[in-house]
Order: C-alpha cells, then structure tokens, then sequence
C-alpha cells in the first residue's frame, strides 16, 4: 500500500500559493487605481500587503523542488518505508518493530469573530523492538522523539485523515500484532 504524500503537498501548495497571489494581485491594484478609501495612507498599507500575499503566493512557484517532490509511505510484506529520493529515504523491516500507530491532533484555530477551522494532524509513530535499532537506522534520527512521542520516531503526514484508514488497512493486512490503533492527542487551538 502506497501514501502519496508529495502529490497531495502539491495541491495544496498550488491552492494556497494561487488564493493568496490572487488577493496580492486585487490589493495591488486597488491599491494603484485609487480603489481603496481612508487616503493615501491606507492605499500604501493596502499595496504593502498585497506585495506580501503576492509574495506568499509565489512561494509554493520558489520552492517548488522542494515542494514538488516525491514522497511516498509505502506498506508492504518488508515493512515500511519512507521513499523520498530527494530528501532523506529511510526502509524499516516488520521485524525491527515493536509497535506502530498512528497519533492525530485535532487542530482548531480561531479568528476574532468566533469561527472555527478544524483540521487533523496526522503522524505515523514506529517504535523499535530492540535498543540497537538506533544503532542500525541512522537516517531516521530526526524523527526520533519527534513532537512529543517517547522511546520512539515520529514521522509527520499533514493534515490529510485520509491517510488514516489507508494506514489501518495496511497494519491490518501485513502486521496486525504490532498494530497499537490510533492515539488521539487532543485539541491544539489558536489564532488564524
């Protein structure tokens, strides 16, 4: 079973990126056609914050090579494995663990007005039968004890909890003993 994780980042990189250019770009020029009432003043804060949506949507078109790069979570019969040829892969043997999971924080951010985004964060969290595994798995150390997780690595997927059943079925079908289900940590809030 295969996530594609790097396909769904593009997405919504283009979406974001093209949202926010397209407010830059009315700002700007409402800015520059004297469109925006309050006086000079205001139309300069007004073309200053469109040249910073514009820059924030031409960031997902900067970065796009990292952005725009293949990432694969791949479950088979040898385990899993973090494909990603450009960053930093990594391939884990069933044998080598004791337990995998999934932990998801619901996300809810707030703006003044009192409305409410809700989103869920998912990560993968793997844990190591042994206490070489460290020893044997040197790529993986940046995800080791990753945002909060204890005596174990962490990998983050986004906020996709699709993920979530594909994850399941996959421990179901090729490790169902070492499968721990899934842990839900909670609400995280802030401000939009």
């Amino acid at each position: 079973m295969v996530i594609d994780v790097g396909g769904d980042a593009k997405v919504k990189a283009l979406v974001g990126g093209s949202v926010a250019g397209v407010i830059g770009l009315i700002s700007i020029f409402s800015a520059l056609t004297g469109q925006v009432t309050g006086g000079a003043g205001t139309a300069v804060v007004v073309g200053i914050l469109g040249l910073v949506f514009l820059f924030i949507g031409l960031l997902p078109v900067i970065a796009w090579r990292k952005v725009g790069r293949q990432r694969k979570l791949v479950f088979d019969g040898f385990g899993v494995r973090w494909d990603d040829p450009q960053g930093k892969p990594w391939a884990v043997p069933w044998a080598e663990l004791s337990g995998v999971g999934i932990s998801r924080t619901r996300q809810r951010r707030v703006k003044p007005a009192d409305y409410i985004i809700r989103r869920t964060m998912v990560r993968l969290d793997l844990f190591p039968a042994d206490q070489g595994f460290r020893g044997r798995h040197p790529e993986m150390e940046h995800l080791w004890e990753f945002h909060t997780v204890k005596n174990g690595y962490r990998l983050p997927l986004g906020s996709s909890p699709k993920y979530i059943p594909v994850i399941e079925q996959a421990m179901r079908q090729y490790r169902p003993a070492a499968y721990l289900g899934v842990k839900d940590e909670g609400f995280m809030v802030g401000l939009v």
